[in-house]
């Protein structure tokens, strides 16, 4: 199988976290890209740095790689593959996923360092 093409997104994203029983703002909807995960501990948040929300917690400056897909469901290693790459580079990841692909959050700092290790294990990564 060859191996996949990941595109840079424009936005910086910040991570959240709050309370479980937090109410999402109005805004996040609005976002062009956003992730909500929720435990019965914590409600995270994955949204663009525009928008501003007061949070427990959070964790800013990261960027997002989306493997261009979409990627069946019983692919076997994708994020395995992909994530072995970033660890070898020493890149810290983030990553999500939804039905159809599956999104790398690396620092700003580390995208030319994740980039250019993708594009040496034979990924394309896209501006």
């Amino acid at each position: 199988m060859p191996k996949q093409t990941l595109a840079i997104l424009p936005e910086i994203f910040v991570i959240h976290s709050l309370p479980d029983d937090a109410t999402i703002p109005a805004e996040v909807f609005k976002a062009p890209v956003y992730f909500i995960g929720k435990t019965n501990e914590e409600l995270s948040l994955v949204v663009p740095e525009t928008i501003k929300i007061n949070s427990d917690d959070k964790d800013s400056g990261w960027i997002a790689l989306e493997v261009l897909g979409p990627l069946n469901l019983s692919m076997v290693g994708i994020m395995s593959q992909i994530g072995g790459v970033l660890a070898a580079a020493k890149v810290s990841i983030f990553v999500l996923s939804t039905f159809e692909t599956d999104f790398f959050l690396v620092k700003q700092n580390d995208l030319e360092t994740a980039s250019t290790a993708l594009i040496e294990s034979g990924y394309k990564v896209q501006k």
